[in-house]
């Protein structure tokens, strides 16, 4: 019985590793691919030397996507989302998550500019520091910061290496 693409089936039994597909195959490429994953984070913080609302103390909730490019393993992952996020929940999240964020990050004025090359940071150095993921070749590519639904701050490696 031939199917149509799109047609509606459900599988008739699952694909096995070992009799449908061999170890060999998992990996598909040897090419770098990046893989994105978002954060999200509510802070407080306010503007020095700024006139306008923000040199009053107020809050955000931000948004942040981290872009993170290696080559896949033998099973076909560059690298796991759950490995992102231990990243972010235990070395990045704790300076940040409804935080006084003028108290809690180094000594600069928290506009989403600075913060966002700070996240970079705190990222590529939480790769770097991992031997496993520097034998997948992982790293930072870019981070955007977003401070309201449709205002961000971005920052990309090439900036960061050439500037």
């Amino acid at each position: 019985m031939s199917r149509q693409p799109g047609e509606f089936r459900i599988v008739d039994r699952l694909q096995e590793l070992g009799k449908d597909i061999d170890a060999g195959s998992l990996r598909y490429h040897r090419k770098r691919v990046l893989v994105s994953k978002e954060f999200t984070f509510d802070a407080a913080h306010h503007l020095h030397a700024y006139e306008g609302k923000c040199k009053n103390l107020h809050g955000h909730t931000y948004i942040v996507v981290f872009g993170i490019s290696g080559m896949p393993d033998d099973v076909g992952i560059t690298v796991d989302f759950a490995q992102i996020k231990h990243i972010w929940k235990t070395e990045i999240e704790p300076f940040l998550d409804h935080r006084y964020l003028n108290e809690t990050l180094p000594p600069m004025n928290t506009t989403a500019e600075n913060m966002v090359v700070w996240l970079f940071e705190q990222m590529e150095a939480a790769l770097v520091k991992n031997e496993a993921y520097q034998r997948q070749g992982l790293r930072t590519e870019f981070v955007r910061l977003f401070e309201t639904p449709t205002s961000y701050a971005e920052v990309r490696r090439e900036w960061m290496e050439h500037e």
